[in-house]
């Protein structure tokens, strides 16, 4: 058994699994917030913060949709 094997087990993954989908999730929630505020408190359309969101939400739908195709 390597050093690594017996540093990092699968609990330890399954942990940074969650963490960057909750990360990953709450990155895309404020880019869409930020272009809200942006959008009605500033009148500003701020492309690239709605392009985030979008492209966020897109990939978790298409990784839930070919995870559910492949199970």
């Amino acid at each position: 058994m390597s050093f690594m094997n017996r540093l990092v087990d699968e609990r330890f993954l399954v942990h940074r699994q969650r963490a960057t989908s909750f990360g990953g999730t709450a990155a895309a929630i404020l880019a869409v917030c930020l272009f809200a505020w942006r959008l009605y408190v500033d009148g500003i359309w701020n492309w690239d913060l709605l392009a985030v969101g979008i492209t966020a939400a897109a990939v978790k739908f298409a990784v839930m949709i070919w995870s559910g195709l492949m199970n």
